[in-house]
């Protein structure tokens, strides 16, 4: 989807005071701020409720960085975001996520690791239901090893791709060069 919106990718010089803390913190961190908090800044609040959220969220998982990443992707998928796939694709490789889980993931078929597909179906049910899962869903969920905690943690998740995955519809957010390597097509 095309737009003829034009919004402002922020920096920590041009953001609205609010913003500026929070962009110049990602920067440090990752060498750059991406373009995604960069569309973010033009909100504070917005961009507040990821970063604190984000942060907080990888602080007190309860689910692995791996299974994180994989959970970011499988709502990324269903979302069919061009930004996140490519963006959780590279932090995946860098968290070291199988690239058998990856490519499974950026292409829709089955992951080859049980655990992790039970993962992505249940965070693609609770995406694509928008939220209304099934008992099914549940249970298949929780004979995979997971818990109830883990549930809620992936309504934390799919929230969070509803933040980043709509305002990169919106925006048409360019893809960093940082993650360029993994830039996806989304389906048709």
């Amino acid at each position: 989807m095309e737009t003829t919106l034009n919004f402002e990718i922020k920096t920590s010089e041009n953001a609205p005071a609010a913003s500026q803390s929070i962009l110049a913190a990602a920067k440090k961190a990752y060498g750059f701020a991406p373009n995604l908090l960069g569309l973010m800044g033009n909100h504070p609040a917005l961009l507040h409720a990821y970063w604190e959220g984000d942060n907080f969220l990888a602080k007190n998982s309860v689910l692995t960085p791996i299974e994180r990443q994989v959970a970011f992707l499988s709502a990324s998928y269903e979302n069919n975001c061009h930004y996140c796939m490519a963006a959780h694709s590279t932090i995946g490789q860098m968290t070291k996520v199988p690239q058998d889980v990856i490519d499974a993931l950026r292409e829709g078929t089955t992951i080859p690791n049980a655990k992790l597909e039970a993962l992505s179906q249940y965070v693609k049910a609770t995406t694509v239901k928008r939220g209304r899962v099934s008992e099914e869903d549940i249970q298949n969920f929780l004979s995979a090893g997971f818990t109830q905690e883990s549930m809620l943690e992936v309504i934390t998740i799919v929230g969070f791709k509803v933040f980043t995955n709509y305002i990169n519809y919106l925006a048409q957010t360019p893809v960093d060069a940082a993650f360029q390597a993994n830039a996806w097509t989304p389906r048709s």
